[in-house]
């Protein structure tokens, strides 16, 4: 079977959706985008990960959880060993898998991040999500999107550039079967013609660990602001500058409040890091805000009711590398002598969670 037809079908369920909304103009330039991106001419490895797509077994979804950590699907009677064995060795070679856990018919997989401590973070605190469009932007497999399922969204699209994220997804979703969710190989590249056709089709936006990987971080912004209706929602996750012990925990509306607590000589005073070279060994890291200064980019990107609703300082126990993720990870990252410092003496990785709404 050629790739693209091995791979076109899989979408049918969630384009059939998508025709039924609001964004029914998005269709076909999704159609036609995604066949485009995920031809084999544009990645070697593209049709490695296609056949082990097809060695998943077809296993019916008794019993699927979207509102537990541990995203999955499981039958009321255990998996055969054999069959078991195939569906975890088509899973493991669809590694690194870097956004989890997934449990699937008795096969964990525990991936690098520890996705669910982040979903635990904002659960509480973005709108909810019932009935609610959701656009996910840099979406990895769309642990997320599942979790935005879960939550009663009506339908989630993920977009991700990464081709190899968007197999795991396809893997995943062989086996979960959602159709009102899909992770398409796309990024916010794509989005200003997509918004001009359909402007402000959705509810929420995700943008988790995208924007210090953005050259122009306000036009990364004003790029979901316009694909969000008037008072939707922008739940953002990102790196800042901050230490978590500098803030108060509770939340706090506006950027003149956030100002009063911010770190460093001058507190007040908005900050950013530009790295010279890496950034815990990640390349494209182009700045680190301050939460002073990262608020301002919010607001003059045409958001209003900013708050901040988390600052945590990242782990090597959310962040690690596993059996399904066996490269370096955030331990390899920082310094031997100083975990407070990564291995290039730039502050280790903070990440702030932030809300903020389109304004109308």
């Amino acid at each position: 079977m050629l790739i693209e037809q091995a791979l076109s079908h899989r979408f049918a369920g969630f384009f059939e959706a998508l025709r039924a909304t609001p964004l029914a103009a998005w269709a076909p330039v999704l159609e036609r985008r995604t066949a485009q991106r995920l031809r084999p001419d544009r990645h070697g490895d593209l049709g490695t990960w296609v056949a082990a797509l097809e060695r998943l077994p077809a296993l019916p979804a008794e019993r699927v959880t979207l509102d537990r950590p541990c995203v999955g699907v499981a039958r009321a009677q255990p998996l055969p060993a054999a069959l078991r064995t195939q569906l975890q060795q088509a899973l493991e070679s669809l590694q690194p898998w870097r956004k989890g856990p997934f449990c699937l018919h008795g096969v964990e997989l525990d991936a690098e991040w520890r996705s669910d401590w982040k979903w635990a973070r904002l659960a509480g605190a973005i709108a909810p999500l019932g009935g609610r469009r959701v656009l996910d932007v840099g979406c990895g497999n769309g642990y997320y999107g599942f979790r935005a399922l879960g939550a009663g969204a009506d339908l989630v699209l993920g977009i991700d550039p990464t081709p190899r994220f968007v197999l795991q997804f396809l893997a995943l979703n062989r086996l979960i079967g959602a159709e009102r969710l899909a992770v398409l190989p796309l990024a916010d590249d794509d989005l200003p013609d997509l918004c001009q056709a359909a402007a402000g089709g959705f509810d929420t936006l995700f943008s988790m660990g995208v924007l210090y990987h953005r050259r122009d971080p306000t036009q990364h912004l004003a790029r979901l602001r316009d694909c969000l209706r008037p008072g939707g929602e922008l739940v953002l996750e990102t790196l800042v500058i901050d230490r978590p012990e500098s803030f108060e925990q509770a939340p706090c509306k506006g950027a003149a409040a956030n100002r009063e607590r911010a770190s460093g000589d001058r507190p007040g005073t908005p900050q950013t890091l530009i790295p010279a070279g890496r950034y815990a060994r990640m390349r494209n890291v182009h700045a680190i805000p301050s939460v002073a200064t990262l608020m301002d980019w919010i607001a003059a990107a045409g958001y209003r009711e900013i708050r901040l609703v988390d600052l945590s300082r990242t782990t090597t126990q959310e962040q690690r590398a596993t059996p399904w993720m066996r490269f370096q990870s955030l331990a390899d990252f920082l310094d031997p002598r100083d975990p407070n410092l990564t291995v290039e003496g730039h502050p280790a990785p903070v990440r702030a969670l932030l809300l903020a709404e389109r304004a109308r």
